[in-house]
């Protein structure tokens, strides 16, 4: 591999990275509040990816199609929990595992029946889809924008997290849910606040996803979804700054695997979880994992 070639790959695998660094830091704070491995969490971003390509063929202004979308969004992920999450909050987490997967079912088939199987294609205003060139290296815009929101998010969760009194009890829900609730802290609104987050941050990458792959279906959210939770746990799930880690690292490996080894790329999702068990393999918490009995985020 040529000097050209790795700086090309570098900047695809930075922009790979950060949309499942997006999606994996919605994973990661789900499940440091409620233990709750949120396997429909990759299907919020396909909610965010067709609700903003449906609006915006609506005539309404892709900047205004892409904040009805998040909001939207949002809104799927508080319903999630009302309806299907809260009534098991005290039974086992394996009930709500299992709620987890037949709520991505559910999702998927409703957008199946709704908008049909074929994949549509997702059309991005022009400027986010021009392309510099740097020597022989092409740097589509997006590859600039996606890292750059990624480390901004990034900077907003973990602000509100550690300097504002959501954060707060959102860390203390994290630790012990029943003694957050003896304090007279309403325990369902802080989740409520929790589910915005990730799924908000779900629809960014669904719909940075979509710009960068421009072609979207039902479907599209499982194989991303697995890899952004593979990335949250590499990272150290419960570890907000390690989502971000796992999601840069599970990117740039798929895309140097493909890159050096071409004849490889139909297994480039097999490299990708191979490479989770072999760090687990000798860091069993993770990147940055902690005690989760000590600590959260």
């Amino acid at each position: 591999m040529d000097f050209q070639t790795f700086l090309q790959q570098l900047v695809n695998g930075a922009s790979l990275g950060s949309m499942y660094a997006l999606i994996a830091i919605g994973y990661t704070m789900v499940y440091g509040v409620l233990r709750l491995i949120n396997f429909a969490h990759g299907d919020l971003m396909m909610v965010g990816a067709f609700m903003t390509l449906i609006i915006s063929e609506l005539g309404l202004p892709f900047e205004a199609s892409v904040l009805i979308a998040i909001i939207i969004t949002a809104l799927v992920g508080i319903l999630t929990d009302k309806i299907a999450y809260k009534p098991l909050r005290d039974a086992p987490k394996i009930s709500l595992l299992i709620t987890a997967i037949g709520i991505s079912f559910f999702l998927e088939n409703l957008f199946t029946v709704v908008f049909g199987g074929i994949p549509r294609a997702f059309k991005a205003p022009e400027y986010l889809t021009k392309i510099f060139h740097l020597g022989e290296v092409y740097l589509p815009i997006s590859v600039i924008i996606i890292p750059t929101v990624t480390l901004l998010v990034l900077a907003i969760v973990l602000w509100i997290l550690y300097k504002t009194k959501y954060g707060m009890a959102i860390r203390a829900l994290a630790f012990d849910i029943n003694t957050v609730r003896l304090m007279g802290i309403n325990a369902d609104r802080i989740i409520m606040i929790v589910f915005i987050i990730g799924s908000s941050l779900a629809a960014i990458g669904g719909i940075f996803y979509a710009i960068s792959y421009p072609s979207i279906d039902p479907l599209m959210g499982i194989i991303v979804g697995l890899k952004a939770f593979a990335a949250a746990v590499l990272g150290g799930i419960g570890s907000v700054g390690g989502a971000v880690i796992g999601g840069f690292i599970l990117g740039f490996t798929e895309i140097f695997v493909v890159a050096s080894f071409p004849e490889l790329g139909g297994y480039k999702d097999a490299f990708a979880f191979f490479f989770l068990i072999l760090v687990l393999l000798f860091k069993p918490t993770g990147i940055m994992g902690q005690d989760l009995e000590r600590g959260r985020f």
